[in-house]
């Protein structure tokens, strides 16, 4: 068996590898605990006509949005049974948001724990099931929508500390517009409250 790779992020290595490149689970157990979160995004892109229905609750299946939060929140717990190298942690807070434009969906995942290591790979599961259980519930009245823009938009706690998309330190999780419940949704072309 080769020899652990101990070698520091800030040296560029992989530390998911060793130094024979096999694969292996990064030992955090040295590392400090401090509260962490993580907030990612996914896009899911539909016809107008579909949009409307999916704001409404209106698709043939029913409510999407409420199926879709559930369906993120539960990804979040599993991502160490998905993503094999993940840790399992301790999470303390799921949000699972949405955006609705005129031709997408946003979905906004924020994951939240106090641990050795961060969230955001449980934020981006939220983000990509959530979209997924979108497309599951419109794919009967439109096959050609679109998953895409998977990514982490924010994230905040560990020796690293606060990092966002746009390069705001200390912004994390989602705005007043995505948070504000069930039913309501922000389109983002309108810059407010929908």
């Amino acid at each position: 068996m080769g020899a652990v790779n101990q070698t520091s992020h800030e040296s560029g290595s992989l530390t998911h590898l060793r130094h024979d490149g096999t694969a292996q689970m990064v030992d955090v157990s040295d590392k400090a605990v401090t509260t962490r979160e993580a907030t990612a995004a996914a896009t899911v892109r539909s016809r107008p006509e579909i949009l409307a229905l999916l704001g409404a609750g209106e698709l043939p299946k029913g409510d999407a949005l409420a199926v879709a939060r559930v369906a993120g929140i539960m990804a979040a717990k599993k991502t160490p049974e998905l993503i094999p190298l993940c840790h399992p942690l301790p999470i303390s807070k799921v949000t699972v948001d949405f955006e609705l434009g005129r031709d997408a969906v946003q979905i906004l995942a924020t994951v939240k724990t106090r641990g050795v290591t961060g969230v955001e790979m449980e934020a981006l599961t939220a983000a990509s099931v959530a979209a997924l259980s979108v497309y599951d519930m419109i794919k009967a009245v439109d096959k050609h929508a679109v998953l895409t823009d998977i990514h982490v938009l924010a994230k905040s706690g560990g020796k690293s500390g606060s990092w966002s998309l746009g390069g705001q330190p200390g912004v994390t999780g989602t705005s007043d517009a995505a948070t504000s419940g069930a039913g309501a949704v922000a389109d983002p072309s309108a810059g407010g409250q929908a």
